[in-house]
């Protein structure tokens, strides 16, 4: 995955035409034999029936994001992972069918540059723009940070390094589905109205940090004030009004919905699904490397995209229940 493998996109590099993984013919088509056969451990949340204002009430927001206009939106109740599906989680899918995922059919993905555990050889490009992600080879959802890095050794952190593909995969085993921008939305909201943040409007008003995002100089000097340089277990900190943990920071979230930045102001106000069309997928939440100077995206109205078969450090999922 060297440079002309990826463009620069937020926090997250992309995988651009021409890659040469067997991508989209591998994850798509007729459902496999292990369809709907797993078991998927991860305790639910409950989230009610009922209308919310979705989008950015603060203009905050990129422009280019697509986060407004604010409106209406109504669910009927459903059930949703309360932390992002773990290292042991998707451990346990790979065991049960041997699936690959992208990253390793590449033979390599995103690291962000101080968290590379790997020989200086292994590192074979840069990302165009965000010089700080690092295309490493053998970076994989078991090994994070390149080679010299174990995802066993943290069962209970989300796991990284899977495409919007993979996710999928993932669901098609467990019986689930990701869920809609505006179920997640709905959901990480906790039922606070408008607010910025799953807590409310402040991000640490107590002095005391809620979620997981960089602290100091980025991309250079992390102070670890809230403890973490890369992933935190799904559990920590507090969980939001409807019992979600860590809906913004730690990792990128993926959702079903393919992104538009104008889909806001045409979406129906009944269970949106996304635009018909469009090349990326809509990710939620933010992640670690989230910081005021450079990507403010860790607020529970964000959003950005991806393509569908990138995959890097600090981007997971997490899922619902199926219609």
């Amino acid at each position: 995955m060297p440079d002309e493998h990826h463009t620069a996109h937020c926090c997250a590099p992309a995988r651009t035409e021409g890659s040469t993984a067997q991508s989209a013919e591998a994850h798509t088509g007729v459902a496999p034999a292990w369809a709907g056969t797993g078991t998927h451990g991860i305790e639910q949340a409950q989230v009610p029936a009922g209308e919310f204002a979705m989008g950015d009430a603060h203009d905050d927001g990129q422009p280019t994001d697509g986060e407004g206009p604010v409106h209406r939106v109504a669910l009927p109740g459903f059930e949703i992972d309360a932390t992002c599906v773990t290292v042991a989680d998707f451990a346990a899918f790979v065991e049960a069918t041997g699936y690959r995922t992208e990253a390793e059919e590449f033979g390599c993905s995103a690291v962000f540059h101080l968290a590379v555990r790997a020989p200086a050889e292994d590192v074979v490009g840069s990302s165009a723009g965000t010089p700080w992600w690092l295309a490493v080879k053998e970076a994989d959802w078991r090994r994070p940070g390149g080679r010299q890095s174990d995802a066993y050794e943290t069962p209970d952190h989300p796991v990284t390094h899977v495409s919007w593909h993979d996710a999928a995969a993932y669901c098609a085993w467990a019986g689930r589905a990701l869920p809609t921008e505006a179920q997640w939305e709905y959901a990480a909201r906790g039922g606070l109205a408008g607010a910025r943040y799953p807590w409310g409007d402040v991000l640490h008003p107590d002095g005391a940090w809620r979620c997981n995002i960089w602290q100091g100089t980025f991309p250079v000097h992390n102070t670890l004030a809230d403890g973490y340089l890369t992933t935190a277990p799904v559990r920590t900190f507090a969980p939001n009004g409807y019992g979600l943990w860590q809906t913004v920071g730690n990792v990128w979230e993926w959702c079903a919905d393919r992104f538009s930045p104008v889909h806001y102001t045409s979406e129906p106000v009944t269970a949106p699904t996304g635009p018909e069309a469009g090349s990326t997928r809509v990710m939620r939440g933010g992640s670690y490397l989230c910081h005021d100077s450079y990507c403010n995206r860790y607020r529970v109205a964000a959003r950005s995209s991806n393509t569908p078969d990138s995959a890097t450090a600090n981007l997971g999922f997490r899922t619902v229940g199926s219609p």
